[in-house]
Formats: C-alpha cells, structure tokens, sequence
C-alpha cells in the first residue's frame, strides 16, 4: 500500500471514530438523572356513560432519578375554571401514562382545558379538549401500556375489564410521623390478559443467551410490559419521603433491566394474596397532607382509589 493510501486510511478511520463518538455523546446527553423539567402530557379523551367526557392526562419527566413535587398554585394548575382538577403534585421519574382524568360536560364542544406546569424554570403546557383524532378506547389504552403491539386485536382481550380495587378503611387517615400505618385493599381481577413477564419469549431460549440478552440495553419503537395483576401504592401528591414495606412495584415506565417495574425485561407480576387482600405498610418521615394512591392493574387496564392522610408531629 502506497503512503499516500495509508494516509488516505488514516483518515477514514480517524473520521469514523470521531462520528461514532459525536454519535455516543448525542446519546448520551439524551439521559439525565436530574435537573431536567416535566412536561405535561395530553392523552385523550373517553366518553362516559352518562354523557359526559373524561380527558386523560400524563407527564413526562425528563429525568431517571430525581423525583419533583409541585404543589397546586401558580406552577402546578389548570385554566379556566378551578385550578385543582385532580393532577398530582408528586411527579415520578420519566413517562407515566393516562395518570388522571378530567371529567367535563357533555355539551363541552369545543372547548379546551390547559394544565400548565412550571419545573426547573421551564414552563409546559398540554392542551385538552374533545378532537376525534384523541378518542381513546379500552383497546388504545391496552396498546399504549405496552400489553399488546400496536394494532393486536383479538376477541380475548377486547373482552377484558379493568381490576375490581376496593380500599379497605376509611378514605381519610390520621398518624404521627415515623409511626407506621397500615393499609389494605382488596382486590380481583377477570385474568386477562394471562400473566405473562415482560419479554416472556425470551425464556424459551438457552440460559447463556437469555443473559447475554439482558445486558442489551432495550430497543424498541413502541413500549412493551408484562401482563397479569398486580397492585401499589404510592405517593400521589406530598413532599415528605414515604416509605413502603413491602416494597411497591413502580408504576412509571422504568424499562431498565432489573427494574421493580412492569416495563423492566424479563420482570413478571408477583403471586396474588390467597384472599385478594393486598397490605402495605407506610411510614412517613415528615408531617403535612399526603394522598396515597392504590393502583390495580391487569398490565393493560387499571382501576386507582385514593388515601387522603394527614401526618402530624
């Protein structure tokens, strides 16, 4: 090979390393642990048996780790009308999906809610309002948790209902800081979809390349979860640190291998309570208004009843 070839090599080598690496610095900068904003998300809208709408809010927290509390006011609110719809004040790390619902009249036309949320100086707003290209059904909803892929129907899972939850107790509770108060609920499900863990095909192969697997970061175009019943309970809004024993698992889209979370490879729903009965116990570390909120879920479709409790000293 002539010199003149040679450096003609050089070069190409030294040129895609230094795009390889401009690619990996890209990517990476795509991931933040913290001091990133959360963006409202508008989901859709269902109508209601009765006439009326419910819209669908989410939120994107553009972060891994940090977790963000903003209470109602002038950062956390929706306009017109009463600023408190019910959108939560503890916001969880990256994509949680169809969080809460709106409900507004049946003549709403129209007309459009806005939740504007203000985090790390930045100022987000998500736009409600009745556009048929936002109609969600039970079959959407299925598909945007991950349950099944994109346009998979079958009679089955068209048939399926949400978890019947029924929190145990009263709705509002009372308990000191650092004392434990225990909360229960009950909880059954029709069993659909079957429970199956997330990446369950995967299972069928040899050990050594089912491991191999896992060390793969995760890379798909739409997200994917496992199915079957399971339950938490979480901080839905207060700023304090709640601890949970036993631990829950985590109802944001934590798709890292290893995850205490439905959209974590290879991660299946824990057995059910011989009794349906599902109990937690929960500290709180320090005093102020918390909602804690039950979420039973199928890994498709899902049914949430709140705790309000008042932590004192």
């Amino acid at each position: 090979m002539s010199i003149e070839r040679s450096f003609q090599a050089m070069r190409l080598l030294l040129a895609a390393a230094a795009t390889l690496l401009l690619c990996q610095t890209a990517s990476a900068q795509l991931s933040y642990s913290r001091g990133q904003n959360v963006s409202p998300a508008y989901e859709g809208w269902e109508k209601n048996a009765d006439g009326t709408f419910s819209l669908l809010f989410g939120y994107m927290n553009s972060n891994w780790e940090e977790e963000l509390d903003v209470p109602v006011g002038p950062d956390n609110n929706f306009q017109p009308g009463e600023p408190d719809r019910g959108q939560p004040t503890h916001f969880f790390p990256r994509r949680n999906r169809f969080v809460f619902r709106v409900r507004v009249p049946a003549d709403f036309g129209e007309k459009e809610v806005v939740w504007t949320l203000t985090t790390h100086g930045k100022t987000v707003k998500a736009y409600g309002s009745l556009r048929q290209d936002y109609f969600v059904d039970n079959m959407v909803l299925t598909s945007e948790t991950g349950a099944i892929g994109a346009g998979v129907s079958n009679p089955e899972i068209r048939a399926n209902k949400p978890p019947v939850l029924e929190a145990a107790g009263d709705r509002v509770r009372t308990v000191k800081a650092g004392e434990p108060l225990t909360l229960s609920a009950h909880v059954t499900d029709d069993g659909v979809p079957k429970r199956r863990p997330r990446g369950a095909l995967l299972d069928r192969r040899g050990s050594e390349e089912v491991k191999d697997i896992r060390m793969i970061p995760p890379r798909y175009a739409t997200v994917s979860s496992a199915t079957g019943l399971w339950v938490a309970c979480y901080v839905f809004r207060g700023a304090g640190k709640v601890n949970f024993s036993p631990a829950q698992p985590k109802t944001w889209e934590d798709t890292r291998t290893g995850a205490n979370s439905q959209w974590s490879p290879l991660w299946q729903p824990p057995p059910a309570p011989a009794d349906d009965k599902w109990t937690v116990q929960v500290t709180f570390d320090e005093p102020g208004t918390y909602v804690l909120r039950w979420h039973a879920t199928d890994g498709a479709l899902w049914a949430d009843e709140d705790i309000t409790v008042t932590v004192t000293r």
